[in-house]
């Protein structure tokens, strides 16, 4: 039963995907995958997590259908190794689920059937590893078939009817591609129809907790030496930062009128500075809060000076939030300056679980689980919003200048928007034409998809 459901699963594999590009495909492959997955682990889909991933590969699957983009695809590909490293250890974190849905992507039908099975015997372990007898599989195959075609040659010669028969017969219609894209998706599902666990790196990550613990290495004297140290190093961080926001706070509230390039050095400055003190100043708090100092009784001011560092720094983020908002209204919205605003929100959330680690004695391990976890959401969450479109639509209406050749150079995500515009807005001849040149590609593009290709803009242009 479970090769029948996998035969037929490379079959639609091969359907969906020979000879297509990404579309409504990508999406049907999800659910295909989904029900495969569930068919051979029922068991674990009852975890919520399970569940959490799964709708988040659906929608990622889903997005593709509604506007294709590289960022869909990959959170697609994420999701879909996320939800096969789940299956193999419910337990596991998020960066070691990916690793085991890679591995199990690649290699679990080689794991299954090659690795070594670990068995006990009289209460003694003993390894036993399993063996297929390829050989006796070849000769079932090959000698038959060369039987067979000798005979059929001998018939030929002696037999012009059959002869005849047998020339008319037309085997045309077997595209061999095709059938190489069923065996590259039978593969697949049989790699993944029941995900394995990179066990060492598994096993590592079940047994660290995420809490830190008082070790025998506790001394009194040394962790006063450490607080001390830890207590002026922060405190010059603080002093710094605190001159840095002053006089970033004076540049913008005494400038008026600021040119593009001025704002664009401040932007980036700004954010080279912000990712220096983050750095520096957590694997400084790292070192600082890296095990008995969080057990010292005296490390009160160490701790609200390590607070008050996470405040400030913030605070910088929010700075550099005005300025990249600003740089956004004047000059308008690109993927550069989309791409400053998820580094901050990533950069906050570091800084929050840093807080949370000091404030809660947690490990390094902590940091890197929930960190980790929370690049995932964002990556899903990004992955569903159409920025092509929107960075058309906010310059267009919004921004008080804008690059016309940059939102036209966009994927065709945002060629329907371009198109509405041309009604809207007094645009040269030139860009008129460019406009209306790729707009045309595309309906021609549109109206020659199958309907593995199918997109949504499809439905679109046909309800016009």
């Amino acid at each position: 039963m479970k090769k029948l459901i996998l035969f037929i699963a490379a079959l639609l594999f091969s359907t969906l995907f020979y000879n297509q590009t990404i579309g409504l495909n990508l999406f049907l492959f999800s659910i295909l995958t989904v029900v495969i997955l569930f068919i051979n682990n029922k068991s674990q889909f009852k975890n919520r997590k399970t569940q959490i991933y799964t709708i988040a590969y659906l929608i990622t699957g889903l997005t593709i259908f509604f506007h294709s983009s590289t960022l869909s695809v990959i959170a697609n590909l994420v999701a879909f190794f996320t939800l096969i490293g789940q299956l193999s250890e419910t337990k596991s974190s998020i960066y070691v689920s990916w690793l085991n849905g890679l591995y199990t992507t690649i290699a679990g039908f080689f794991h299954r059937n090659f690795a070594i099975v670990e068995s006990k015997t009289n209460s003694e372990d003993t390894k036993e590893k399993i063996d297929i007898d390829y050989l006796h599989w070849v000769k079932i195959i090959l000698i038959p078939a060369v039987i067979v075609i000798t005979f059929i040659a001998l018939y030929k010669e002696g037999n012009p009817v059959f002869s005849n028969l047998i020339e008319k017969i037309d085997f045309g219609f077997i595209n061999i591609q095709w059938i190489l894209m069923a065996g590259l998706g039978y593969y697949l599902f049989n790699n993944i129809y029941a995900p394995i666990e990179v066990e060492p790196a598994t096993e590592i990550d079940l047994q660290t907790e995420n809490s830190l613990h008082k070790t025998e290495a506790f001394s009194i004297p040394k962790l006063k030496q450490e607080n001390q140290l830890g207590v002026v190093l922060i405190t010059l961080l603080n002093a710094l930062i605190v001159m840095y926001l002053i006089t970033d706070i004076t540049f913008l509230t005494t400038q008026q009128d600021i040119s593009a390039s001025v704002y664009s050095a401040q932007v980036h400055s700004g954010i080279n500075a912000l990712i220096a003190s983050i750095l520096i100043a957590i694997m400084i708090l790292l070192y600082v809060f890296r095990g008995n100092l969080n057990f010292y009784e005296q490390n009160t001011t160490l701790k609200r000076l390590a607070f008050t560092w996470i405040i400030l720094n913030i605070l910088l983020v929010l700075s550099i939030v005005f300025k990249n908002a600003q740089y956004i209204y004047n000059f308008g919205l690109t993927y550069k300056r989309i791409g400053v605003v998820i580094y901050l929100l990533l950069a906050t959330i570091g800084l929050v679980t840093t807080l949370l680690k000091i404030n809660s004695a947690k490990n390094n391990w902590f940091l890197f689980r929930v960190n980790t976890q929370a690049a995932f959401i964002i990556l899903v969450v990004s992955s569903t919003i159409n920025w092509d479109y929107h960075i058309t639509n906010y310059n267009f209406n919004y921004a008080k200048s804008m690059d016309y050749n940059y939102v036209i150079g966009l994927s065709n995500n945002n060629t329907l928007l371009l198109n509405e515009q041309l009604d809207h807005k007094d645009l040269n001849r030139g860009f008129t034409y460019l406009i209306e040149e790729k707009y045309h590609g595309y309906i021609d593009k549109l109206k020659t998809n199958n309907w593995q290709e199918l997109q949504y803009d499809n439905f679109k242009i046909n309800t016009k």
